[in-house]
């Protein structure tokens, strides 16, 4: 049996605006001046700790920033997070051929809740989010973390994602990795860690059906 661990934004979900607006507030909190949106975008996918300390954020004070934003990104996020087009279609084609996982570095406990609130967390076998883990992505315990649960086969098991973040998580930890084109991360950025690149989930998935 196959297994298919999908990556939440950029790859299946659409949270940017919630994001973008839920570090504004963090900011605005301590009287910072907010990054640039494009500072931000291009560092979703990375841990919100690493995120505020990469946009210079002391570290010892970028805890009190992830409370302001997950305060706010609570309130707001069903609101303002929507599917990527054909995410929908990508979930119930994989669900057919495949144990289907989610692999992020997003609040396990708020995924879960907005995958229930868009209607397709019953199709996910297992959710492993940023406190499931000691490492986060890229490290390979995300994913081998979700092959335990899943009693899955790592020559059987893709890991479909949108930043160079998600594949080197899967090389390391011996899953095939399947980079997308609709979220945060460019087609050079992905084509460093694997072969497969392909434009969004949907196309993900058909590759994985079509492999023996």
């Amino acid at each position: 049996m196959k297994t298919i661990l999908f990556d939440l934004d950029g790859t299946l979900i659409d949270s940017t605006d919630a994001i973008l607006e839920s570090f504004g507030v963090a900011y605005e909190t301590f009287g910072r001046q907010v990054p640039e949106d494009e500072q931000v975008k291009k560092l979703i996918g990375h841990p919100l700790d690493l995120m505020f300390t990469m946009l210079g954020i002391d570290a010892l004070e970028a805890n009190d920033y992830v409370l302001a934003y997950k305060e706010h990104y609570r309130l707001i996020s069903r609101k303002k997070t929507t599917l990527l087009p054909l995410a929908l279609e990508a979930i119930r084609h994989a669900s057919k051929i495949a144990t289907l996982g989610i692999v992020t570095t997003k609040t396990a406990h708020y995924s879960e809740e907005l995958l229930e609130h868009l209607g397709v967390m019953h199709h996910f076998k297992i959710l492993i989010g940023r406190e499931s883990v000691t490492y986060p992505k890229p490290h390979p315990e995300p994913i081998q973390k979700a092959l335990f649960a899943l009693n899955a086969d790592p020559t059987q098991t893709w890991m479909i994602g949108d930043t160079p973040m998600d594949l080197i998580s899967a090389k390391e930890a011996g899953v095939h990795g399947i980079g997308v084109l609709c979220g945060y991360g460019t087609k050079f950025e992905l084509e460093k860690h694997t072969s497969l690149v392909v434009h969004d989930a949907l196309d993900a998935v058909k590759v994985i059906a079509h492999h023996a």
